[in-house]
């Protein structure tokens, strides 16, 4: 169970490539997204808006075009219409001939209903005629006999779903009607607008086509676009591993030089110094043995001159290993083991040295305090080899950025410093990298200044375990 969880867990872990990708793609994917959303929400409004009146345009063509069918109807029955009484029953009959008639296109003709709802004329379909259409209703439950007779007493305007002769199927119809007041007759006429209603129709789908292609070609070139921070995200990676093994590779080359230059040091002051003692304290041991055997009273002085060379010996092995870890460093603090190494230094060289401190109470850390440290160490080589100065200033305080270390000499300064500089330096480079700190070598003709700062993040709390050392 628990491997399961850690494999679902490795998952969904995502990589340091991985994040930046994400961070890079997602919000180009939700801005796109937005977009697409406004633009086909503003093109089907427009479009929509564009119909609408196109479709209100086509209705009013038709609606003007019954209009004039109805006034050429009104024209025809006219002179019958005019001269008859209201019970006339033959003026009657004749205008029921003449409008029975009048049909137009396939499906166009004039209808008559009474005002009680009986229907007098419907050619094209005659079922309808002789009886009792009161009340009648088209599929939606629209009303139609009884509306068709309320607007004809008015003149106007009706629309309802109605049978279509041309092809039996039922479709939409707007119908124009007027009253013959004197008969109390309702006389119209319909165009069925399907046609009208297929045209919006295929407008909506058209334009429904152009957004499902808009969205599309938006998808493509967020595709083209992801593609393209992939593969360029995918070459800076390799461009940027390349980089990071090629400095892992100087990096580890220059810590095998270092190593090397240490031991070489380490070798020479044994070679140097205890070696040539030891050597000392064996002949003077050598010496006081056959005094001893020859019952010679020196020997006595031999063998305090050995001890006196061992004594010498333990105080050279003490001070190697101080320069290797000094445990003042870790026994005091930073403060003590930088006095410690500059008192030292200036009896070893003989140049006037002065150290200046603020008591930290032990707030630097043990990365940083190391660090400082073997960058005092680097910097004081650096002065007793190439400056030919005779005085050096070592200063360490800290401020609210974090700490810093200034060291400073009089000698020939040490000019402008490349970017890559000594080994010396790029060691005291690395060191103060990798606290996050920075370092700043400035040189004049009035000597060198060497500045270390550590960040705030290296400074522990006033209240930490160490608070009862100094720095």
């Amino acid at each position: 169970m628990a491997s399961r969880y850690r494999h679902i867990r490795d998952w969904f872990t995502l990589s340091y490539g991985q994040k930046v990708f994400l961070l890079a793609t997602v919000p180009l994917v939700l801005a796109v997204t937005a977009i697409s959303l406004v633009v086909a929400n503003q093109s089907r409004l427009l479009a929509e808006t564009e119909i609408k009146e196109l479709e209100t345009q086509l209705i009013e063509a038709k609606k003007r075009e019954l209009k004039n069918y109805l006034s050429l109807a009104r024209t025809a029955i006219g002179p019958i219409y005019g001269n008859a009484l209201p019970d006339d029953e033959q003026a009657k009959l004749e205008v029921t001939q003449i409008l029975s008639a009048m049909i137009y296109g396939q499906d166009g003709y004039f209808y008559v209903f009474d005002y009680s709802g009986n229907n007098l004329v419907s050619p094209r379909q005659t079922f309808l005629i002789g009886q009792n259409w009161s009340g009648l209703t088209d599929r939606n439950g629209v009303p139609v006999t009884d509306k068709i007779i309320e607007t004809a007493r008015i003149g106007g305007y009706h629309t309802y779903d109605w049978i279509k002769p041309s092809t039996g199927e039922t479709a939409t119809m707007v119908t124009y009607q007027i009253g013959l007041q004197d008969w109390q007759w309702a006389i119209g006429t319909g165009i069925f607008i399907d046609d009208i209603l297929a045209t919006v129709a295929a407008a909506r789908a058209a334009t429904e086509a152009r957004i499902r292609q808009t969205f599309f070609q938006i998808a493509s070139i967020t595709f083209a676009a992801l593609l393209a921070v992939f593969v360029t995200g995918l070459l800076l990676n390799v461009r940027e591993r390349r980089l990071a093994d090629s400095k892992l590779k100087a990096l580890t080359e220059r810590i095998f030089d270092t190593q090397e230059e240490e031991r070489g040091r380490v070798a020479r002051e044994l070679h140097d110094s205890i070696s040539q003692i030891l050597v000392g304290i064996r002949y003077t041991l050598e010496l006081a043995k056959r005094r001893l055997a020859n019952g010679d009273g020196r020997a006595q002085e031999d063998l305090g001159k050995g001890i006196s060379g061992l004594n010498d010996a333990i105080h050279e092995v003490r001070r190697i290993s101080a320069d290797l870890r000094p445990g003042v460093l870790d026994d005091l603090g930073l403060g003590p083991a930088l006095k410690a190494l500059i008192d030292e230094f200036g009896q070893r060289t003989g140049m006037e040295t002065q150290f200046e401190t603020v008591v930290f109470r032990n707030r630097i850390d043990q990365d940083a305090k190391i660090a400082l440290y073997r960058i005092a160490q680097e910097a004081l080589t650096n002065v007793e080899r190439h400056s030919e100065a005779d005085k050096v200033t070592v200063e360490v305080f800290g401020h609210r950025r974090g700490a810093t270390m200034r060291i400073q000499d009089n000698g020939r300064g040490i000019g402008k410093v490349s970017e890559g500089g000594g080994l010396g330096l790029r060691n005291m480079q690395e060191r103060i990298d990798q606290l996050g700190g920075s370092l700043r070598v400035f040189g004049t003709d009035e000597g060198t200044t060497i500045e270390a700062s550590v960040p705030l993040s290296h400074m522990l709390h006033p209240q930490s375990k160490g608070s009862r050392k100094s720095a």
